[in-house]
């Protein structure tokens, strides 16, 4: 008879409230019984973010043995300090931000307005705790996996160990992911920090808040926090934010999020932290002088290493690196050809859609391997969309110009600015453009830039048109609905189509003309 196995690593998600509880007991539930593990396993998955959840499901699916390991709570960063969480924020500084706008739309907000962050952190942990249900271990139980709650860790060439029970494999795959790392700074470690792990827990908001990095993570919960009343000031070392995008859109949202209240501190360099009571101080170089500014918290938004510790890796042959994580090749597979890995782990692009898309084809490669090689799926094909959730938005595909051209490729770019389309006007969002750049004398579509309150929504046009390989005269001839914001993806497009008419061709018509006169 099975009894309960004591959990090796009992969680507490802060605030333990009615919310947090629920979305424990879904995710890694105190009193869970590991399976007896009964002959081989088509596949043992360790870890179940969202790479592993997507690769046991699907696998399960189609018919195999399938194990789950995960040691933390299953749904892994997207659904517990990620992607949800800080959607959730997001979307509820939105709703702060749009009150303190009302009366640009005739609707006057009275003093004294109840402001409660409390609330809105409480909606967050809700809905994050209704999304679990879809992530939980009785789900994917019911979904015909074998989930084990404890520490994986590989222990000959073909077993994996996890609360003192020993899996056999055909194949494994490591979905592990990373955790957020902070940069090393005197003093910090010593005077605390938060990083997205954390900063979902809080139900005071900070007076005063530093955020270091100016990428993604950093520029979102900067923004929403200045939304809910926190002075932040945002620290970064190169001349703007969102360094990897394009300079022009990355100062639309920096305008933006100055309008909101957020300071920024570039070129500079934090050398030290040090704490006096309950304040933080924080010591910068900037243009050869040392500043300070004092603050109560410090969000760090830069660094994520890969979880590779305690895996057994030595044990069975997969090469790894402390910094990049575990080494694959373009089909998935780790140096030992049995084992293979998807997701944050091994993958430079750390996107949750990313890593379902790595799932696939660690599922293909895997479960239905091809002699040869042929038919193998491959990493090279894959073409990644991504966007930062700021207002406005910025989201992007494909090569940028600098890219592009570091490569060889010859491009024609494209702009068309949303102040031009009635939609973007009309609600008030006309802040940003559309960007996409061709093949030199082609409609080939190679990149593309959307920056507007809906970009994340609107670049799955682009790329799905090159995922398909269809041109920018595809889209041209595309009916797209009046009025709305994703009329400027036609726009730009018609911005290409207008060179395409040439001189020649415009003579030629207008001797055709000519001649139907008479």
């Amino acid at each position: 008879m099975n009894n309960p196995v004591p959990l090796e690593h009992p969680v507490e998600m802060l605030p333990m409230d009615q919310f947090n509880q629920e979305l424990v007991n879904n995710v890694h539930p105190p009193q869970w019984i590991n399976p007896e593990p009964t002959g081989r396993y088509n596949i043992v998955v360790i870890g179940a973010g969202t790479a592993g959840l997507v690769t046991a499901a699907v696998s399960a699916a189609l018919g195999a043995k399938v194990a789950l390991i995960e040691r933390h709570l299953m749904g892994g960063d997207c659904l517990t300090v990620g992607c949800v969480p800080s959607k959730g924020v997001i979307r509820a500084s939105r709703a702060w931000a749009e009150v303190s706008h009302a009366s640009e739309f005739g609707l006057h907000i009275p003093e004294g307005v109840k402001r409660d962050f409390g609330a809105a952190m409480a909606r967050m942990r809700k809905l994050r705790a209704r999304i679990s249900h879809t992530d939980s271990a009785h789900r994917f139980k019911q979904l015909g996996v074998d989930v084990f709650i404890g520490e994986g860790r590989f222990t000959g060439a073909d077993t994996v160990a996890v609360g003192g029970k020993t899996l056999q494999f055909a194949k494994a795959a490591i979905c592990t992911g990373a955790r957020a790392a902070a940069p090393p700074i005197q003093g910090l470690e010593e005077a605390g920090y938060l990083t997205n792990e954390t900063i979902f827990t809080l139900t005071e908001l900070p007076p005063r808040l530093a955020v270091i990095g100016a990428g993604p993570i950093g520029c979102e919960m900067a923004q929403s926090f200045s939304r809910f009343g926190s002075q932040v000031c945002l620290f970064e070392r190169t001349a703007h934010i969102l360094p990897r995008e394009d300079a022009d859109a990355a100062e639309i949202v920096q305008a933006r999020m100055a309008q909101d209240g957020v300071c920024f501190v570039f070129d500079s360099h934090i050398t030290r932290v040090e704490t006096r009571g309950r304040e933080k101080i924080i010591h910068y170089d900037l243009n050869g002088g040392k500043q300070e500014l004092v603050v109560d918290d410090i969000l760090v938004g830069v660094g994520r290493a890969p979880n590779v510790e305690d895996l057994g890796l030595e044990a069975v042959d997969v090469d790894f690196d402390t910094r990049s994580g575990v080494k694959v090749n373009n089909k998935l597979q780790t140096t030992n050809p049995k084992i293979f890995a998807a997701g944050d782990i091994c993958f430079p692009f750390k996107f949750t859609h990313t890593a379902d898309a790595m799932a696939q084809i660690v599922i293909q490669n895997a479960l239905f391997p091809h002699p040869f090689g042929l038919g193998y799926a491959s990493t090279d094909s894959l073409i990644i969309p991504w966007c930062t959730y700021t207002e406005p938005e910025i989201a992007h595909v494909g090569l940028y110009e600098q890219n592009a051209t570091s490569k060889g490729i010859n491009v024609d770019t494209f702009t068309f600015k949303l102040d031009e389309v009635d939609r973007a006007i009309l609600d008030g969002e006309d802040e940003g453009f559309a960007r996409v750049h061709v093949k030199k004398g082609t409609d080939t579509i190679v990149g593309a830039t959307i920056v507007a309150a809906h970009a994340g929504d609107m670049i799955s046009e682009f790329t799905l048109a090159m995922k398909a390989g269809i041109g920018l005269s595809t889209i041209t001839g595309t009916i797209h609905p009046y009025p709305t914001q994703a009329e400027v993806i036609k726009k730009v497009a018609n911005a290409w189509r207008k060179t395409t008419f040439t001189e020649g061709k415009k003579n030629l018509l207008s001797k055709l003309f000519a001649w139907t006169r008479k």
